[in-house]
């Protein structure tokens, strides 16, 4: 692996994804693994891949990703939103390529806190009138 390479942090819920982009052909390895073997559904590797295919990227880099926390759509989301942000570091003509296709934003939504009184966030006990 050589030296030079373009990082990027993606998150997504509880999720946190640290992407090293390397450039030159190669593997994509999440967690020292291979990624076909990290995400086992079809869905979540596609939606990673994303910001690759959106610029026209698909195998010029090698992508060593480490990620934690949340579970493996959160943490796919992660891995988009750290790939997307590596491209624009590598190259800041992709950005507005990115911007359109809104793999910059990092998605808000995350679970909301039970509140008291309620059963979970928003739900209420049974009304009962007598």
């Amino acid at each position: 692996m050589s030296s030079q390479y373009f990082y990027g942090t993606g998150r997504r819920k509880t999720s946190v994804a640290r992407v090293r982009l390397y450039p030159g052909e190669g593997a994509f390895v999440v967690n020292g693994k291979p990624a076909n073997e990290y995400m086992t559904r079809e869905v979540d590797l596609a939606a990673a891949m994303e910001p690759l295919r959106v610029t026209g990227n698909e195998g010029k880099f090698m992508i060593s990703i480490v990620v934690a926390g949340g579970g493996i759509t959160g943490q796919a989301g992660a891995m988009r939103h750290g790939i997307a942000r590596a491209l624009v570091v590598a190259n800041p003509e992709w950005r507005p390529v990115l911007k359109k296709a809104g793999l910059l934003t990092r998605d808000p939504r995350a679970k909301e806190r039970k509140k008291a009184g309620l059963k979970r966030a928003r739900k209420a006990p049974q009304y009962t009138k007598r």
